[in-house]
């Protein structure tokens, strides 16, 4: 689990959900309790609908909590944004546990099928089955295939798993 949650690990996830745009966000969401989208986009010179979505992003993530109210002049509603540090632990543990799911998958189907290559750069590997329709031959350059041997890569898939299952205390 992780203990501290610093600027650095907030940065990392703004700039992976929205680039270097994200940062530059986050940045004015963390000096202030709460602020439009207008404001940021005046403030970092960033397009609105570039701000807005972004912020939805984040949102979508629970990153940032969001207040609405209506303007008493326009009656549009104005948004109001506020940075939720606190959530920022939760998301980073599901997408570990998105990535495990998914290493998982990935291993079970390394373990489970055979493969054979060509063993020429710009080709994919393919299943026995598909090796077996294929008459042994590359359908990309007609190379014939041979086994390939995927140990080092269950390995090295397995290795991932064990850390992120540690990591996560499974």
């Amino acid at each position: 689990m992780l203990s501290t949650i610093d600027d650095s690990t907030l940065t990392k996830v703004a700039l992976a959900l929205g680039g270097e745009e994200a940062v530059q966000l986050i940045a004015h969401l963390k000096g202030v309790e709460e602020i439009t989208d207008d404001e940021i986009a005046n403030k970092t010179c960033i397009r609105l609908n570039t701000v807005r979505k972004i912020l939805y992003k984040l949102y979508d993530h629970s990153l940032v909590s969001l207040r609405r109210t209506r303007d008493p002049k326009t009656g549009w509603f104005i948004f109001h944004w506020k940075l939720q540090p606190d959530q920022l632990e939760g998301f980073i543990l599901s997408q570990k546990r998105r990535v495990l799911e998914k290493l998982n998958v990935r291993l079970e189907y390394e373990k489970n099928h055979d493969f054979y290559y060509c063993d020429s750069a710009e080709c994919k590997r393919v299943p026995f089955e598909e090796a077996v329709e294929l008459v042994f031959h590359c359908s990309t350059c007609g190379k014939p295939l041979v086994h390939f041997e995927n140990e080092r890569m269950i390995n090295k898939l397995s290795g991932k798993v064990e850390i992120l299952r540690k990591e996560l205390g499974e």
